[in-house]
């Protein structure tokens, strides 16, 4: 009879998602893993299979809470777009102390996006997502005079989240929170 898990499933895989996140997949070990999670390496693979179940289940966590906050922002019909915008931008400015530096999406695309057409595909429906809720949100403010109706909605969002993924990739390289701040009012200029 084979013995009750002792663990908490959830628990092992954010934990194994900060180590994704910090080091990448491939130079993250099963002993990196099992040091983050507490877990023996016959407990991993049993739970999860493989590394790459436990990265994807990893990598999904991550893209599900991410993308939650950020459409609740992008949604809040009550704040002004101008303040919608800089709140997601300003999550790279001062991003929560406990996460690792830059954006564990950014740094998978970055090190797997090459040749892994389906991280690619995942990571393409989590972004169009977001990009399609601000370009709706960005027309809303058109449509009630907030935005000047000759911007390109679907520019302007897509600059947001290429702005957003620049300072996330900057974080990780050490760019200082000021330097951050100036990069964010710049963008603001144009809402």
């Amino acid at each position: 009879m084979p013995r009750p898990r002792t663990f908490d499933e959830d628990r092992a895989v954010d934990a194994a998602m900060r180590v994704f996140w910090s080091s990448g997949y491939e130079a993250t070990s099963t002993q990196d893993l099992c040091a983050a999670t507490g877990l023996g390496r016959s407990s991993i693979y049993n739970t999860f299979t493989s590394k790459r179940d436990l990265f994807d289940r990893a990598l999904r966590r991550y893209a599900d809470r991410f993308t939650a906050a950020q459409l609740e922002v992008i949604q809040d019909a009550t704040l002004p777009i101008r303040e919608r915008v800089r709140r997601i931008l300003w999550t790279a400015v001062e991003p929560d102390p406990d996460d690792p530096a830059g954006c564990f999406v950014i740094n998978t695309i970055v090190e797997l996006g090459p040749k892994d057409a389906e991280i690619v595909e995942l990571l393409d429906r989590d972004h169009n997502v977001k990009l399609a809720a601000l370009t709706t949100a960005l027309r809303a403010a058109q449509a009630t005079g907030e935005l000047d109706p000759a911007q390109d909605a679907a520019g302007l969002a897509t600059y947001v989240f290429t702005v957003l993924g620049g300072l996330r990739v900057a974080a990780r390289r050490g760019a200082t929170p000021e330097s951050q701040r100036v990069v964010v009012e710049a963008t603001l200029r144009s809402f």
